[in-house]
């Protein structure tokens, strides 16, 4: 192959992965359903990576700071282009989420939030939590396909439904439990026990970090919200050492920014909200509505990008060490106790997301349409999405709106 040919496939390759998470930002809800989109449209149809390649960036994109469908993109551009794909796929991935939500906090400021916006999220919401199913469903088929995996799968789920363990913490005990299982290389016995008692002082670790940043992240430091770099170096914090994702993130800075900081009153932070579901790509970007709201466009710019720079410096660090030791036996058995642990972790996002997604018959059958046209007709889930948003539209603007609302 020539010199011309290589720079002729990098350059193609780059354009590809560019245009693919352009349009996967651009037009992807649901917050943790993202995922399952991702699933569909980067790992099933595209095939940029394995089944069992996806569970490893599942796993990795969980366990760390930040927000998690940002550091899945990444994970995924870089597996398909390395280095530089995966800085290219994150920023495509982030960059059309800021655009609209500037658009929409714009907009609002001066016409509010319309009904017909409204109309096209409720009839999203059945078909993204479709696309969310159908990606676990296919993904726990490989990562569940024995007693053992499904064992720790349903614990995971049982230890986040019930207990006060966070994901973090959950998916370090799975990968324990996945040495013990799995693993069967030499220095088998002396390898379990040295990973034990590391795992067991990083979940301490991690769990009374997290405990302080719930209750005190700030410490004591009460920014000033004139100031671009006061308000710079808060959403640094929030996404440098706020664990769980972006709905951990966006509960931690209504909690500060309206109940500490008293920057928004309740109602407009509300009103955030409703924009963020509004928004397509990552549910963090509600960091660019409270920028806005405080310092205008420089402000929303500096709010999403200082809260969204963690991601990209995690990720892209730890990336290049992952490549390197995913090969070894015992990262293996890891990775492979981690893989049914993350399926049950998102099943409960999944349950827990449903009823909000699916208030009435209407959007029950969308959610059942969904599901069938993605598995039987395979129709692809961009496709499924914008049909979504015409249901919405057209109950909204026909007499089957009223009927459905008697329900």
């Amino acid at each position: 192959m020539t010199t011309n040919t290589i720079a002729a496939t990098s350059e193609n390759e780059s354009k590809d992965i560019a245009f693919t998470m352009l349009k996967l930002g651009a037009t992807s809800y649901g917050g943790p359903a993202i995922m399952g989109i991702m699933q569909g449209e980067l790992q099933e149809r595209r095939r940029w990576v394995s089944k069992e390649r996806f569970l490893e960036g599942l796993a990795v994109a969980n366990m760390v700071p930040g927000a998690t469908a940002t550091q899945l993109g990444i994970f995924l551009a870089y597996a398909r282009g390395g280095w530089w794909a995966g800085l290219l796929g994150g920023l495509c991935f982030v960059l059309p989420a800021f655009i609209i939500m500037l658009a929409l906090t714009v907009g609002y400021a001066v016409l509010g939030v319309t009904p017909l916006a409204r109309s096209a999220l409720y009839g999203l919401g059945p078909v993204v939590i479709g696309l969310f199913a159908i990606a676990l469903y296919r993904l726990g088929k490989s990562a569940a396909s024995t007693v053992p995996e499904a064992i720790i799968g349903l614990a995971a789920a049982a230890a986040l439904a019930t207990t006060r363990l966070g994901i973090i913490a959950i998916l370090m005990l799975a990968g324990c439990a996945g040495l013990l299982w799995f693993y069967r290389g030499t220095s088998a016995s002396r390898v379990r026990m040295v990973t034990g008692l590391v795992v067991i002082a990083v979940v301490s670790t991690v769990w009374w970090i997290s405990t302080s940043a719930s209750s005190s992240t700030d410490g004591g430091w009460t920014p000033d919200p004139n100031s671009l770099l006061d308000l710079g170096l808060y959403f640094l914090k929030v996404g440098a050492f706020t664990i769980g994702g972006g709905l951990t993130m966006i509960a931690f800075i209504q909690d500060q920014v309206v109940g500490q900081f008293g920057w928004l009153t309740a109602r407009e932070f509300i009103d955030g909200l409703a924009l963020g579901q509004l928004t397509p790509g990552p549910v963090l970007m509600i960091a660019a509505y409270v920028g806005y709201k405080l310092a205008g466009v420089a402000g929303a710019a500096v709010a999403a990008t200082a809260a969204f720079l963690p991601s990209f410096v995690i990720m892209l660090a730890i990336l290049p060490t992952l490549d390197r030791v995913r090969q070894m036996t015992w990262v293996k058995a890891v990775m492979k106790g981690m893989a049914p642990a993350v399926i049950g972790v998102l099943a409960v996002s999944l349950i827990r997301l449903a009823p909000a997604a699916i208030p009435d018959p209407l959007t029950l059958a969308v959610l059942i349409g969904t599901i069938v046209a993605a598995m039987v007709l395979r129709v692809g889930p961009f496709k499924l999405m914008f049909g979504g948003a015409v249901v919405g539209v057209l109950r909204s603007q026909l007499p089957l709106g009223v009927l459905t609302r008697h329900f």
